[in-house]
């Protein structure tokens, strides 16, 4: 009989293991990966407030700005920034562009999911206009120009000269097919 006890008493705290578990998986870990991502600006979190424009921009201080783009493995598209990089002065408002098509006889939806690097300028680096704010609906063959607007923060560490930002451009039918099997 004893035995049987410590089994029941096992399977008792590997059962409260499992669901506890899954608990923090499901219902703890989410909110703290968004706090994380908030702190660090990993994940392409790059700003949480409203944009404030600097009354007058340090034109004494450029900034490099390189465009990255990748494609999902998955994503039927063509995807890329109209220029590599460009030359900013913190607390001046910029454009630029990309651009996507549909290579695919039917139409998709994708979404752009953005990173900046080095890790200590994604706090100063804000967004205006982003195309990958939203989900994108492209026809079978559509190709489009996608917008980008942005401002570096002036408190932008002295010694970051160089802001990378990468966009990976998933086809999120696809993506949600992928993680339903």
């Amino acid at each position: 009989m004893p035995d049987s006890r410590a089994n029941r008493s096992l399977i008792a705290q590997l059962l409260v293991l499992v669901v506890g578990s899954f608990s923090f998986g499901v219902f703890l870990l989410p909110p703290l990966y968004d706090v994380f991502c908030d702190i660090t600006g990993f994940g392409g979190r790059t700003n949480s407030e409203a944009a404030v424009v600097a009354e007058a921009p340090d034109l004494t201080r450029e900034v490099r700005i390189e465009f990255v783009t990748s494609l999902n493995e998955y994503a039927q598209f063509e995807f890329a920034a109209d220029a590599d990089s460009m030359t900013v002065h913190p607390g001046k408002m910029y454009f630029a562009t990309f651009t996507a098509r549909n290579l695919s006889d039917e139409s998709k939806v994708a979404q752009a999911v953005p990173s900046v690097a080095p890790n200590t300028a994604a706090g100063h680096f804000t967004k205006i206009e982003c195309f990958c704010f939203t989900s994108q609906e492209f026809q079978a063959g559509e190709k489009r120009p996608m917008p980008l607007q942005f401002i570096v923060n002036p408190e932008l560490p002295d010694y970051v000269d160089t802001i990378t930002l990468q966009y990976t451009f998933f086809d999120t039918a696809r993506l949600a097919a992928n993680t339903e099997n």
